[in-house]
């Protein structure tokens, strides 16, 4: 599957410091220290209804990732799926009277055109479900040789605690694992498991859904194992970066990891997992099942700029959950309005600083506020109170441009 087209960026006279994240798993941040270019994972879309701003706000996150990573000199290897087969996107499909592969495809190429809109970094490798089926049947086997597997009526599922490390990505208690799991795609109420919490890694023929041959019968993989089998064969772990939204701490990171390190003893599936926090609107998470979205692509088709959507959304840290409103898209318009008026004065306030406090703040766990409240802070030194306060650096905006475009992602 091709992803979208690569924006040009601009390469920095300055080097961005090592890059911090939290990782969920820890509690903390950590310093990964990648050997070689650093792995980046990052779960994709259902491609049933795209791009949200829910959406918008994680791939801008891990986009702010993999610049501060090659701003501070690592080449980054930067995988991302598709899931384009899967319960939501057949029943929506069904609904809607349209061929599921139609849906997907349609909605696929929504989301790179929003991606290259938002001058988000493509993946070097982005891989649909369906093309990664035999990944997910080879790691299956090893799955079943580990006898980490058991049949159900011609499912297939996976014993959660065949992995010693089970709960530790998550850290959730039993209770709140079996209510995430009922709330997130989970079957924890059918007879016949083992455990609940067991998942299924292989889903055995239904009237009406696609299936593909395997040496477990016909069916289709499950969720969990896709972004697994993806991972390991693209990716070598562990993972420096295993990242997505935080509604997929449990059960996909937790299973995802265990299913890799099942399939590998002893190597670790991510040195860090990283999570985005939840965007709302109307009193509630932004989601499809609510109804509550608010489009990308709806807000360009409204002749709105991609960067003031863009810088909205970089004005909250990443893993804050936050709600969105118009004001603040607005307010974003009129704030690029100031900066771009500043910039093309050329001359303005010391540059330098400026520079050096967007690099050292996104390498602190990705503090986009921080940083573009810095220009903020130079615009307003820039314009001064009357717009024509003096100026003391001829080459500001020669200096700051790059940094804007290359950190922070704005094409101002």
């Amino acid at each position: 599957m091709r992803a979208w087209s690569v924006p040009e960026v601009p390469s920095l006279s300055v080097t961005g410091p090592p890059v911090a994240v939290h990782d969920t798993a820890g509690g903390g941040l950590v310093t990964p220290e990648p050997d070689g270019p650093a792995r980046l994972y990052v779960c994709g879309i259902t491609p049933y209804d795209a791009t949200h701003l829910g959406h918008a706000a994680t791939y801008i996150a891990f986009d702010l990732l993999n610049r501060a990573w090659r701003n501070a000199g690592h080449d980054v290897n930067y995988v991302q799926n598709v899931t384009d087969v899967d319960d939501p996107l057949l029943e929506r499909a069904d609904k809607v009277h349209v061929d599921w592969v139609e849906l997907a495809e349609r909605e696929t190429e929504l989301f790179r055109t929003d991606m290259e809109a938002l001058r988000v970094l493509p993946p070097a490798h982005y891989i649909g479900a369906v093309e990664s089926i035999p990944l997910a049947i080879a790691m299956l086997e090893r799955l079943q040789s580990a006898g980490a597997t058991y049949s159900l009526d011609g499912d297939v599922y996976y014993s959660a605690t065949a992995d010693a490390a089970f709960g530790r990505e998550s850290g959730y208690d039993r209770d709140t694992m079996l209510r995430l799991s009922a709330e997130r795609g989970g079957d924890p109420d059918r007879e016949g498991k083992k455990d609940p919490l067991d998942v299924v890694v292989w889903r055995g023929p239904r009237e009406g859904e696609p299936s593909w041959d395997s040496p477990f019968g016909p069916g289709r993989p499950g969720w969990h194992i896709e972004c697994s089998a993806i991972a390991e064969h693209h990716l070598r772990t562990p993972l420096d970066v295993q990242g997505g939204g935080s509604d997929l701490v449990f059960p996909h990171h937790e299973m995802s990891a265990g299913h890799a390190q099942v399939a590998h003893p002893g190597v670790a599936f991510a040195r860090a997992y990283v999570h985005a926090g939840m965007v709302g609107y109307d009193g509630e998470k932004m989601s499809k099942s609510k109804g509550n979205l608010v489009f990308v692509s709806a807000l360009r088709n409204s002749d709105v700029d991609p960067m003031a959507i863009r810088l909205s959304l970089l004005r909250h840290h990443y893993r804050s959950d936050w709600e969105w409103t118009d004001d603040e898209l607005w307010t974003a318009v009129d704030t690029l309005t100031d900066w771009r008026r500043a910039l093309s004065l050329g001359a303005g306030a010391p540059a330098a600083p400026v520079v050096e406090e967007i690099l050292a703040a996104l390498a602190d766990d990705l503090d986009a506020p921080r940083a573009t409240a810095a220009v903020d802070a130079w615009v307003a030194a820039t314009l001064g109170s009357n717009g024509l306060a003096d100026t003391t650096d001829p080459d500001a905006a020669i200096t700051l441009l790059p940094v804007l475009d290359a950190a922070l992602g704005l094409a101002v």
